[in-house]
């Protein structure tokens, strides 16, 4: 009886070590993938309508997770913008009407915070698989409207929400605003169209964008430890 208990006591320490590996192995520190969806424009051309005339973008992202609540984001994206000032209501001193159509390239890093611990695994955590969140960051955009391109800084910031197909696989939906501080993304032609000087936080333009992702976690956190906070 004595040898019976000790293999059995045996025996499920071999199955702890083994569940708590597996567990372990399945933590992963970084993310990397891409998405598309679709941009929105406000600024000289469209004052109200963020989606008067819609265009698409690209993202491509890495991502490291420091736990399940933060997670710190490496983003690149490439998108068209479009508008045409025609469709307002309100007209511009001179009475011209002008529209543009860009292609920006974005490169930033955002910060992540999770409503949820996201992930799966360990119960004692209360990982979800579901976790809505909100994000902000900074980045640089540069455009090229008429010939002339032009950089600006901007500041995005957005909500989004993510979900685990599997321990590796996630899906991922965010919504972006984003402030540029220059008044020329819509070109240098509405850069003052009401004649009022510009400054560092007026007449700026403003952009979004409404992405659908799909990413995958690699490097493996801890294969060795048990525990981890």
């Amino acid at each position: 009886m004595p040898v019976f208990r000790k293999i059995s006591l045996l025996l499920a320490l071999a199955m702890a070590l083994i569940l708590s590996k597996a567990n372990a192995q399945e933590d992963y520190r970084f993310d990397i993938g891409g998405g598309i969806g679709m941009t929105g424009y406000l600024g000289d051309a469209n004052t109200a309508n963020l989606y008067q005339n819609p265009s698409w973008d690209v993202e491509l992202l890495f991502r490291y997770i420091a736990n399940p609540r933060w997670a710190f984001k490496s983003n690149f994206y490439v998108g068209g913008l479009r508008g045409n000032s025609a469709q307002m209501t309100n007209v511009f001193p001179s009475g011209e009407t002008y529209k543009f159509s860009t292609t920006f390239f974005e490169i930033g890093e955002m910060a992540e915070f999770n409503f949820f611990n996201y992930g799966m695994g360990e119960r004692y955590r209360k990982l979800k698989r579901f976790s809505p969140y909100i994000t902000g960051g900074v980045s640089l955009t540069v455009w090229s409207v008429g010939g002339a391109t032009t950089a600006g800084f901007t500041l995005p910031f957005g909500v989004g929400a993510k979900f685990k197909i599997n321990r590796r696989l996630n899906l991922g939906a965010e919504f972006l605003m984003k402030k540029v501080f220059s008044d020329r993304l819509d070109g240098p032609q509405l850069a003052d169209p009401m004649g009022i000087k510009s400054a560092f936080a007026k007449n700026t333009d403003w952009y979004s964008t409404l992405t659908i992702t799909l990413s995958y976690e690699f490097s493996k956190r801890c294969q060795t430890c048990h525990y981890k906070d």
